[in-house]
């Protein structure tokens, strides 16, 4: 197992933004896919973005045009940043590590094998 260590987690406004961070760290993160997934109370895990270790990314059809996923390999950090929140994306965010590529793994989270441990993102109207 890999520590993740999430980070950027807050109470913004409807409209705001935030930016997400999950440090990695203790192997090779950049031949890894990479993705956040997030849990609203009473609701499974919901795939949000995921980022393939050539740069590849896919997106919920939820958060397309308003998320944005990116990595700093040089910094072993992956990012998640979100504009125009909404409450709906109210929820426990989470990042995760994986060795498989391709876009399914946005709908497959037990394609992954490394979790942080969340960091809760609320946002009221």
């Amino acid at each position: 197992q890999v520590p993740l260590v999430e980070s950027g987690g807050g109470s913004v406004q409807s409209g705001g933004s935030l930016r997400l961070s999950c440090a990695a760290s203790g192997y090779a993160y950049s031949s890894y896919s990479m993705g956040w997934f997030r849990q609203a109370p009473g609701k499974g895990r919901e795939g949000v973005a995921v980022i393939d270790s050539d740069g590849r990314t896919s997106y919920a059809d939820s958060v397309k045009g308003r998320f944005t996923i990116s990595q700093d390999n040089a910094k072993n950090t992956l990012y998640l940043q979100m504009n125009s929140l909404k409450p709906q994306d109210t929820a426990m965010y989470y990042c995760a590590a994986g060795p498989e590529s391709g876009w399914w793994l946005l709908v497959n989270p037990n394609r992954f094998d490394a979790w942080g441990q969340g960091t809760l993102v609320t946002v009221s109207s």
